[in-house]
């Protein structure tokens, strides 16, 4: 018998991430994309998007000062944030531009398009905006077909203006 699947309405609530320094990380995920600050606590930053008490936590308590993981190793691939719309995506991928860092690829997956990049320790953060579910490309089964499409980021920033 097989177990019955996990509540639909279960959310990622939170991710917290160890940092080599809390004002070099800040510089990305408040400053760059823009999070606020909801609480501190010593060697920790808890930030926001629309006054949730966190959605993400960077902290210093086991990694202050320390290397990012390296190549081949286990760990997490990236963090995954979803932009409520494809204007506010553009939106924020110019304002990351604007802060000097770069992007490592982007992809039109058919039912999101997404932006790849790293923050200052080399977590990998993904920014993607979904198109609406009756857009989803299906295989004949009804299963969701990804597909890994070039996606044009200038004209989606250029498409936010």
């Amino acid at each position: 018998m097989t177990d019955p699947p996990i509540d639909a309405r279960v959310e990622i609530g939170h991710v917290h991430l160890k940092v080599a320094d809390l004002e070099r990380a800040l510089g990305f995920w408040r400053d760059a994309l823009g999070f606020e600050i909801t609480s501190e606590a010593p060697g920790a930053v808890f930030l926001s998007a629309g006054g949730y008490h966190h959605h993400i936590a960077l902290n210093t308590w086991q990694s202050e000062g320390g290397r990012p993981p390296p190549p081949g190793s286990t760990g997490l691939f990236h963090v995954a944030i979803r932009y409520p719309d494809r204007r506010s995506l553009g939106a924020a991928i110019g304002r990351v531009l604007e802060h000097g860092y770069r992007i490592g690829g982007a992809a039109d997956h058919g039912v999101s398009e997404a932006v790849y990049l790293f923050d200052p320790d080399r977590s990998g953060v993904e920014l993607y905006a979904d198109r609406p579910r009756a857009e989803w490309p299906r295989a004949p089964d009804g299963s969701i077909a990804f597909v890994t499409e070039p996606l044009d980021v200038g004209r989606l920033i250029r498409d936010a203006e």
